[in-house]
């Protein structure tokens, strides 16, 4: 396993709609491993594989609860080819950050709850429902996946003024 660099705004590929992957093989069994090794170690919950620089439809996930003795049990998960299959009216708001804009969060509005259908590591099709969290994570990663960032939900002014300031740190780190 190895940790990945996480491509960050402006960089062009974020804007990348995301291939299929064809087959489960050995290298996407190990991009898998990596990109959880890279989300941990960034840290954060959900890390589409654009953000590595790969453009495929791939997410790696892990919203972990704390038990009763306040421990964190890792909960990992693989969303191979996820797509929405149908969204709740009902929205909910949740603030929302992402590896690919660092230190910047915004509240956003999506629907309360969608219904997915992805493959796991095993090749076998699955449909679920997602509500809280998780349906946010989601939506958030299938964005990721065709080339839509959280702050495509935001006011022009917002959106522009956080292009901008990242647009700019890009410019000073090229020197």
């Amino acid at each position: 396993m190895a940790i990945r660099e996480i491509i960050i705004l402006p960089d062009k590929q974020l804007r990348l709609v995301s291939k299929p992957v064809e087959k489960v093989t050995t290298e996407i069994r190990k991009l898998a491993d990596d990109m959880f090794e890279t989300m941990y170690d960034a840290p954060g919950i959900g890390l589409a594989a654009i953000q590595v620089a790969q453009p495929l439809r791939l997410i790696t996930m892990d919203l972990a609860k704390k038990d009763e003795n306040g421990e964190t049990k890792p909960k990992p998960r693989v969303f191979i080819n996820p797509e929405i299959i149908s969204s709740s009216e009902e929205m909910s708001i949740y603030e929302e950050g992402c590896l690919s804009i660092p230190e910047y969060y915004e509240e956003v509005e999506r629907p309360a709850r969608v219904r997915i259908r992805y493959t796991d590591l095993d090749g076998k099709v699955h449909e679920e429902d997602a509500d809280g969290l998780f349906a946010t994570c989601i939506q958030h990663e299938i964005d990721h996946l065709n080339g839509v960032l959280f702050v495509d939900y935001l006011s022009k002014l917002k959106r522009d003024r956080v292009m901008k300031k990242f647009a700019k740190a890009a410019k000073r780190a090229a020197g």
